[in-house]
């Protein structure tokens, strides 16, 4: 609704203001916002100065009016996070759900969001939406998943839109996990001024979302961004996808694990991740990111090779797309943020030199909450464009909440 998105982005503002801006007449925007003020969207926030007569009343967006869910699903963990209707985190939780089998996955998750809902700072605003940060290929206007190759071929062509939708009786927006966190980091991150700019997100699997002039880059099928699957290695490792010497099958978080577990034995007794090996008798990524701050330790050589090979990758990306700003996320973000000297160097090497000198590159600040905000952000998306009702939304989530 365009008077709401007017309040929202020029708050505050009088009616008055509104019926000029919008050309409507002073009380067909007085019955629109006796609606807005009885459902609670707007709220009343003072006086205004006068102009002559009375002094009109400033109108103010309402962020607590409601909420929304975000979602971002990984092969073990599941991120979920509420917002209100500025994107505004009010939780954030990791829970642990294998999502290998779609149907029980996808239930288990469902059951979450009810429970998170049913909690008591929740029960007096209704939620408007689920926002589904995903992995992998999609339909994402149909809300169904094409291929994900790091979840497995039991999600080909499931209908993730469809399933939970009828599992929690709310809309529900589906979206690649990297380009939601290109657009939670466009709206709400680092990149509020950047009209053009790509988040490369680092974790299971390796990708890209790319916006260019404002707008999500998604190509022909809307596949663009599977920058793991760009060729690094003529003769490397097998990837997932079918291909050797992916970016993803050198660089990914499953791909650094197997080459540790299976060095493990020829690593030095006094380096710092095999003592950690013998404490625990296991090694998570996090051991691996935190022993590499010690130089010249075999945790530390590996992921600088790997920030060699992610720098040639971004040096890649940002010829093709030319970008103001490059942002890196993900849950090797850590990683980055010590090597990003080298990251740096390699797109210096190996990108146009006028480009390389014009782009930014830096961490994401948003952090692991950029594919949850992400997702949160879909459903604002639709919540607040021109032809939405978002009145209507809310009026069916109250009465549904009071049924």
């Amino acid at each position: 609704m365009a008077v709401i998105n007017l309040i929202k982005n020029h708050e505050p503002i009088s009616r008055q203001q509104l019926a000029e801006i919008t050309g409507l007449t002073p009380p067909a925007i007085s019955g629109i916002i006796r609606e807005l003020l009885e459902a609670g969207i707007v709220k009343e926030v003072g006086l205004d100065k006068s102009t002559g007569g009375r002094r009109p009343i400033k109108l103010s967006f309402n962020p607590d009016a409601g909420y929304v869910f975000g979602v971002e699903v990984t092969r073990f963990e599941t991120f979920v996070g509420t917002c209100d209707l500025k994107n505004n985190p009010t939780d954030f939780r990791t829970i642990k759900i294998d999502m290998s089998e779609p149907k029980k996955g996808l239930k288990k998750l469902a059951a979450v969001v009810k429970e998170i809902m049913n909690e008591e700072q929740y029960k007096e605003k209704p939620f408007l939406g689920v926002g589904v940060a995903f992995p992998g290929l999609l339909y994402a206007f149909e809300g169904k998943v094409k291929r994900s190759i790091n979840l497995g071929t039991s999600w080909d062509f499931f209908p993730v839109k469809q399933v939970l939708e009828k599992e929690i009786d709310m809309p529900v927006f589906i979206e690649n996990n990297s380009k939601a966190s290109a657009l939670a980091e466009r709206w709400f991150g680092g990149a509020t001024e950047c009209r053009d700019l790509v988040y490369v997100n680092l974790g299971e699997g390796i990708s890209a979302g790319v916006i260019i002039n404002d707008r999500i880059l998604q190509g022909a099928q809307g596949h663009a961004g599977e920058i793991g699957h760009m060729s690094i290695q003529k003769d490397g490792p097998l990837c997932n996808c079918g291909n050797r010497g992916c970016l993803e099958s050198v660089c990914g978080i499953p791909a650094i694990m197997r080459k540790v577990k299976n060095e493990i034995s020829i690593i030095p007794d006094d380096d710092p991740l095999k003592k950690l090996w013998a404490e625990k008798g296991e090694i998570s990524i996090e051991d691996i990111i935190s022993s590499s701050r010690i130089k010249n330790s075999y945790s530390h050589n590996l992921l600088k090779q790997v920030a060699e090979y992610i720098g040639k990758a971004i040096a890649n990306v940002i010829n093709f797309y030319n970008p103001e700003c490059v942002f890196i996320g993900g849950k090797m973000a850590p990683a980055a943020k010590y090597f990003i000297d080298i990251i740096k160097t390699a797109v210096n090497t190996h990108a146009f030199p006028e480009i390389a000198r014009s782009t930014d590159i830096q961490i994401s600040s948003l952090q692991e909450k950029a594919g949850v905000m992400g997702a949160c952000a879909l459903v604002l998306r639709d919540l607040f464009k021109p032809d939405s009702d978002i009145l209507e939304d809310v009026q069916q989530a109250l009465n549904y909440e009071e049924a």
